[in-house]
């Protein structure tokens, strides 16, 4: 077993040899080397060396209550005496059902279908708006609908209706077309337009698009009130109301992809619950597990489940994983689920939330910085100049002074674990002004 005194450069050697890292050109791994983690302890990462590292990126947005958290170990240890995994196609276990049974409660979405990853849940959230209009007679509608700069995932369908170009040009001839309209994302608002009147103006573009399009449209897909890999682009929650309003109008699925959003990081469990809408679809990942475990899930509506409830084999949803359902991964997002009801997770959220605001406001008041923006538990800023590199030198310099975060190009962001401290969000505040001086 690896321990902390094999040293860094060993395993970045052995890394380097061996592994294909995710997102990656494996040449800047020259230049700026991928941190070889060791061990985890609440907001930390301790690499092989001993050093520590402040995650305040979450681990890629998935860890919500810290690293090696002593309430979801102890409910995988008790898993793993019970049932680690069997195939959900002809089978059923308890921790599938109870997690169903709550999302269920939690959103008014009765249906659930598991998948692995995010990507997976947009590819099964497509496939069956798509085969729902085949199953009840109007094949025709067969498009699909996505917010300019959105992202859904890196699989040939989710990438079909992802607009970020960087992850979609290589693959364009074997993607299927979909259509782009306005996001309401309000760094694009004119001066004196604010945030509610500039996603009015966004919303009326997709009500015209549905108005002449519906009947050759399945669904709209969009990221609720923060778009990620955008920059974490950030919008009023009226289009939200609005997208509801004209899918609802003009008989198109609405597909809330909360992949990102979901589980308390928009301040609410659900950043949908901010519009007072409920979706057709819910996609689900990234913390439904706090980190631990890979699993998405989809959630849907009784009518939706009821075009494909039919003695008919093909008429059924034919998708499947091998790892659908997995009881570990499930147990570990009802002990999710536990954390949020038993810690009154949500206000104490809003509480750190006011408090790194606070902090944050020199950062907020630098003359290099752009749009700061603050959405739950995201904060996000853009840096007027930033040069090419910038993301790189930014994290690698961040890193020297014990901070792990990762700019999307010009846009440096923070989703911090939800058990983050007082010293640990001054740490955050101090080391980033730091950096717009000498970065």
């Amino acid at each position: 077993m690896a321990t902390e005194g094999s040293g860094n450069s060993d395993w970045l050697t052995r890394s380097r040899v061996a592994l294909w890292h995710p997102c990656t050109q494996m040449k800047h791994l020259e230049r700026v080397p991928p941190l070889p983690i060791a061990r985890g302890e609440g907001a930390w990462l301790i690499d092989f060396d001993g050093r520590r590292y402040l995650d305040a990126i979450s681990s890629w947005w998935v860890n919500l209550f810290g690293h090696c958290n002593p309430r979801i170990n102890a409910a995988l240890m008790d898993q793993l005496g019970r049932l680690e995994h069997v195939m959900l196609a002809g089978c059923t276990h308890a921790p599938v059902v109870e997690l169903s049974e709550r999302l269920a409660g939690l959103t008014g979405l009765g249906h659930a279908f598991y998948g692995s990853d995010g990507a997976s849940a947009t590819e099964i959230a497509l496939k069956m708006s798509f085969q729902f209009w085949r199953n009840v007679g109007q094949p025709a509608k067969t498009g699909f609908v996505s917010l300019e700069n959105g992202y859904h995932g890196e699989t040939l369908g989710a990438l079909s209706v992802t607009d970020v170009a960087l992850f979609k040009d290589t693959y364009a001839p074997l993607l299927r077309p979909s259509h782009q309209v306005m996001s309401p994302d309000w760094r694009r608002a004119e001066d004196g337009e604010s945030a509610e009147a500039y996603a009015l103006r966004a919303a009326a573009s997709l009500e015209d698009f549905l108005a002449e399009c519906a009947d050759t449209t399945a669904a709209v897909i969009l990221e609720p009130l923060v778009q990620g890999a955008a920059g974490m682009a950030m919008y009023h929650p009226v289009y939200l109301a609005s997208a509801r309003e004209s899918c609802d109008r003009h008989r198109v699925h609405l597909i809330a992809d909360e992949i990102a959003v979901g589980f308390g990081r928009t301040g609410t469990l659900f950043a949908c619950e901010q519009a007072g809408i409920t979706p057709d679809f819910l996609c689900l990942s990234k913390g439904i597990t706090g980190g631990y475990l890979p699993l998405s899930c989809v959630l849907t509506t009784d009518a939706v489940f009821a075009a494909f409830y039919d003695d008919a084999t093909a008429r059924g949803f034919l998708h499947s994983h091998s790892y659908t359902g997995n009881a570990l991964a499930c147990r570990a997002a009802l002990a999710v689920l536990d954390l949020f009801e038993e810690d009154d997770v949500l206000a104490s959220n809003q509480a750190k939330a006011a408090r790194l605001t606070e902090l944050l406001a020199p950062v907020a008041a630098h003359p290099r910085v752009r749009h700061f923006r603050h959405t739950g538990m995201i904060w996000a800023f853009d840096v007027a100049g930033a040069p090419p590199g910038f993301s790189g030198e930014f994290h690698r310099r961040a890193l020297a002074r014990g901070l792990f975060i990762r700019p999307i190009g010009g846009t440096v962001y923070f989703m911090p674990p939800y058990v983050i401290g007082e010293a640990e969000m001054c740490l955050m505040a101090e080391v980033t002004l730091q950096l717009l001086d000498t970065v």
